[in-house]
């Protein structure tokens, strides 16, 4: 089926400008002129922007086994509402953890019929496991995630330097998909915390903060740039927190590194000096640090330090933010966000000189180049798929919990005025999700790597 769409505002890799969006079989065919005579049926949107959808490379679904706290029908509904079109799935905190093939058919058994955008998936490296990593390429996930420090879940157990090593002599030998790695090593004493143990309350934001130091996370990533150097790997550092570390991985890259970075909403968003005691909707780590923090990790974003931005909505049973007890120390740590992503950042980035152009670099093509996706997906472009959103960059709303289509409603952003709307989304050149309503069956596809031997793939640069 062949249709047009067009807009005085259409963001192309030359930037935006007046023009129809020529789509046939689910693929962008031609990008023309806004005057020209497309000769099919053309629908008009005026002055909203239609620009590539998002790529979120780091999300938490949780099914099988914990579907009561995400699963592929609700986080792929918020995906679409939110203006994203191909997700990446973490490999906990699903029961079974997919860290062997069997548990990666189970995951792609459950997300059968439920998908309402694509959805790809990483498997994971524990202590243990190097044997099962070969049968995972082959079977097709887009990278590995490793943690340094405890997951949160027992069956995905903190990996060492001795274990890393075990997973990149394999990794290394046959395949270049990436290894994400969550970058925090303990290395002091519960006692020796930053802080004293007595001067210590568990419902106190800042004390969570001190127990979860700046240096926890320099010393990992410090750790993982002597590998990338070694393996002459690509090591991905997700959800950068601390602005201690952006010099290290400046340096890095300045050396030619095969390094990238994230961060995510909530540390471009918040600080730290706002979260109330008690306010365990806030818990997440590494946590929210400071406004100072905050300030250079958008530094570092503008000179492309940091690679991209992504959600790591983590969300779990509202029962487990432990919220009439307050206690950050028993709550479970992460933040839903998922279908406010583009909003949020756009609403900060504009504050701070940004560009939708860089804001869509930042969430569609860099996310989809990560995980091999940059001739597909990311761009307005011939030959890509028709993966669109119609985003009004001006209209703002207050966060209303009764709209999102997450399982559990619960977010930090309640209540917050944002600055951008998405008003439609298209899969492959169909409307999905348009004015608060989704619109389509689930016919999300399932994306492997296909890759089963190690060849030549474009790590991008920005």
């Amino acid at each position: 089926m062949n249709h047009a769409l067009k807009s005085k505002n259409v963001l192309t890799p030359d930037g935006l400008k007046a023009a129809v969006v020529i789509i046939e079989n689910g693929l962008i065919r031609e990008v023309l002129d806004y005057t020209a005579d497309s000769g099919i049926d053309t629908e008009d949107f005026g002055e909203l922007v239609i620009m590539p959808a998002l790529t979120d490379t780091h999300v938490h679904i949780n099914e099988p086994g914990r579907t009561e706290w995400e699963g592929f029908e609700t986080a792929t509904k918020s995906a679409a509402a939110g203006g994203i079109t191909m997700l990446t799935d973490m490999p906990l905190n699903s029961t079974p953890v997919t860290t062997n093939v069997n548990a990666l058919k189970k995951k792609t058994e459950a997300a059968i019929n439920k998908l309402y955008v694509d959805c790809g998936f990483y498997a994971g490296v524990i202590p243990g496991n190097s044997n099962e990593l070969e049968g995972l390429i082959q079977n097709g996930v887009l990278g590995f995630k490793a943690f340094m420090i405890h997951s949160g879940i027992d069956d995905f157990p903190d990996v060492s330097e001795y274990d890393l090593r075990k997973a990149l002599d394999v990794l290394k030998s046959m395949t270049d998909l990436p290894l994400l790695v969550h970058a925090e090593l303990e290395d002091v004493p519960d006692s020796e915390n930053g802080m004293k143990r007595a001067q210590y309350d568990e419902c106190s934001f800042k004390s969570f903060v001190d127990t979860r130091p700046k240096e926890w996370e320099n010393k990992a990533i410090e750790l993982l740039i002597k590998l990338c150097r070694e393996y002459d790997y690509h090591i991905h550092i997700v959800h950068l927190s601390s602005s201690d570390a952006i010099e290290m991985i400046r340096s890095a890259k300045q050396e030619g590194l095969k390094l990238t970075v994230e961060t995510c909403p909530h540390y471009l968003y918040f600080s730290s000096e706002e979260i109330a005691d008690k306010d365990t909707r806030f818990k997440c780590t590494p946590p929210i640090r400071d406004t100072v923090n905050r300030e250079k990790l958008w530094d570092a974003v503008r000179e492309g330090v940091i690679d991209f931005i992504v959600s790591d909505h983590s969300p779990c049973d509202p029962g487990l933010k432990c919220f009439d007890e307050g206690s950050f120390e028993k709550a479970w740590g992460g933040l839903s966000s998922l279908q406010l992503g583009l909003s949020i950042v756009w609403t900060a980035a504009k504050e701070r000189g940004f560009t939708l152009e860089n804001v869509s670099k930042l969430m569609s093509a860099n996310t989809a180049a990560f995980i091999g996706l940059e001739n597909k997906k990311g761009k307005i472009e011939k030959g890509f798929d028709a993966d669109l959103v119609f985003f009004d960059p001006v209209k703002k709303f207050i966060v209303d919990e009764s709209e999102l289509f997450h399982r559990h409603k619960i977010t930090p952003y309640s209540g917050r005025e944002l600055c951008g709307v998405v008003n439609a989304t298209y899969l492959r050149g169909k409307k999905i999700f348009e004015n608060g309503k989704i619109l389509s069956k689930p016919e999300g596809e399932i994306i492997f790597n296909h890759q089963d031997t190690k060849s030549p793939r474009n790590i991008f640069e920005i």
